[in-house]
């Protein structure tokens, strides 16, 4: 009988929330290295070339990936000899687990959980509670398998009750463009087929524990009907020309992961979920002696990429651009912001247009004429950072708000993730203004071109407050620009029609 103590789950847990916040899977970094090698849309290429130096600033730094450190799921398999010297249940083991990787102060990560969801959604301030997952197994041991997923993939999930005889992959290939650059590719599936909805579900997102191995598959072949499954929506999902950060290239997947049970006759229950650029995993066994020990990798194991701007980069200085001068910008080139620009995110937005509608106004040092706002919600700082990991968030969320902010506060711009909607990027036109995008998963790069931060209001809304940031020579690329054209949608549609000729 193995006695697992209550102080080593704990322990286990924590350390291993701040392993995967700076350390991505090395399957990953050299499935990603070879995506960029592979990549011959320059936008990609650029795109999969900062997330890299992210990544290995990230390890260096020990520092998250990504501003959105996400929300905890966990896996805990559990032998029948196990003897637990506990007074807490796993699921307290693992919150308090969590508490304690949250808000260490070397590596404080951002808390993103809120309470009443229906509701107030009141940030719990320490990101517990986790999604916790529990299954019994023979032996005396227990496996944990351990992911923090963020927001906007996970908000990418999809969901089908397919009658038996539809085809999945068929399904897969006609539901991923409808998934936006929201889940921040080039990243992995992970999908689930059968049981019930929710057992489908369950098994999607167990699915992307796993490694990378696409390509050891490809090389010796299919043996099973979820192998050649895998291979097949791999192919069909990578012709779709999505690229990496929706803007056209030839990799938008790494890998395809499948789980499977058997389902009701009548029934072919299917999740997908996508896993970002900022895939954060680890798995790690407790068998009675101690805490888990993780090995960190070594920085060797990282590809030395470099990226360069080139000679004609357009230069800003955000402090003197005028509504005319954006005008000039033009879909899919690269933009260098230096100046002030204004943060916020979905719940100061709310609280704008509640504000405005009242009458009240704009809050006291607020001023958006001929600024640009940042959606993004930064990691705490530490040491002599001016802010922490600060990534864009999905601009997607900020669309219902996007005409107000345009036509009632002045506003000239707007820096996000993915792409826009109909209604925004119409808006956007009408009023003459540009919308552009950073890399999503390379929040550390990000951060190091803000040189000054403060919040200028609503600061009880934590990490959603609004900032002003100070920045030098931020990149990021012009993907709506002042009459409308979406990189979006010419930079897939392009990458499509020519993945298909190379296949002639």
């Amino acid at each position: 009988m193995t006695v697992i103590r209550k102080e080593d789950v704990i322990s286990s847990v924590a350390d291993a929330l701040q392993y995967i916040s700076y350390y991505h899977p090395l399957d990953f970094v050299q499935a990603l290295e070879k995506a960029y090698n592979k990549e011959q849309s320059q936008a990609a290429k650029d795109a999969i070339a900062q997330i890299l130096i992210n990544s290995r600033m990230s390890a260096e730094g020990h520092r998250p990936i990504c501003q959105d450190t996400g929300i905890v799921t966990c896996f805990v398999k559990i032998g029948m000899n196990v003897q637990w010297d506990s007074d807490l249940t796993v699921q307290q083991m693992i919150d308090e687990g969590v508490r304690q990787g949250y808000t260490n102060q070397d590596n404080p990560l951002r808390a993103s959980v809120v309470a009443d969801p229906a509701g107030r959604r009141i940030n719990t301030k320490d990101n517990a509670p986790a999604v916790v997952h529990i299954d019994m197994v023979p032996g005396n041991k227990v496996e944990i398998q351990l992911a923090a997923k963020g927001g906007g993939s996970e908000n990418k999930t999809k969901m089908v009750m397919l009658n038996p005889s539809d085809d999945i992959a068929e399904w897969v290939e006609k539901t991923v463009p409808l998934m936006g650059a929201g889940w921040c590719p080039p990243g992995m599936l992970g999908i689930g087929i059968g049981g019930t909805a929710e057992k489908a579900a369950v098994l999607a997102k167990e699915s992307l524990m796993e490694s990378i191995d696409i390509h050891e598959l490809k090389e010796r072949g299919a043996q099973t009907t979820e192998e050649a499954l895998r291979l097949d929506i791999f192919d069909r999902v990578n012709k779709l020309g999505i690229g990496a950060q929706g803007l056209g290239g030839l990799t938008t997947v790494l890998d395809i992961k499948i789980k499977s049970a058997p389902t009701h006759a009548a029934s072919k229950p299917v999740c997908m979920i996508p896993n970002c650029a900022a895939t954060r995993h680890v798995h790690f066994t407790l068998d009675g002696t101690g805490p888990a020990e993780l090995t960190p990798p070594k920085l060797e194991d990282w590809p030395e990429v470099t990226w360069e701007v080139g000679d004609s980069v357009r230069r800003v200085n955000l402090d003197t651009v005028t509504k005319t001068d954006v005008q000039e910008w033009k879909s899919g080139e690269t933009v260098l912001l230096s100046g002030k620009i204004l943060t916020g995110r979905d719940a100061a937005h709310k609280r704008i247009q509640e504000m405005l509608v009242k009458g009240k106004g704009l809050p006291e040092g607020v001023d958006f004429n001929n600024r640009f706002i940042y959606y993004v919600g930064p990691v705490d700082a530490v040491g002599d950072e001016v802010v922490g990991p600060a990534g864009p968030t999905t601009s997607t969320r900020m669309d219902k708000f996007t005409d107000m902010m345009l036509g009632e506060t002045g506003l000239t711009g707007m820096i996000g993730k993915a792409e826009r909607g109909p209604a925004a990027i119409e808006s956007i036109k009408q009023h003459k203004a540009v919308y552009l995008m950073a890399v999503g998963g390379a929040a550390y790069l990000v951060a190091k071109a803000i040189k000054k931060s403060r919040v200028v209001a609503f600061e009880d809304l934590g990490m959603e407050a609004i900032y002003e940031f100070e920045v030098e020579d931020m990149p990021v690329t012009v993907a709506v620009d002042s009459n409308g054209t979406n990189a979006h949608q010419t930079g897939p549609d392009t990458w499509r029609v020519n993945i298909a000729e190379m296949e002639k």
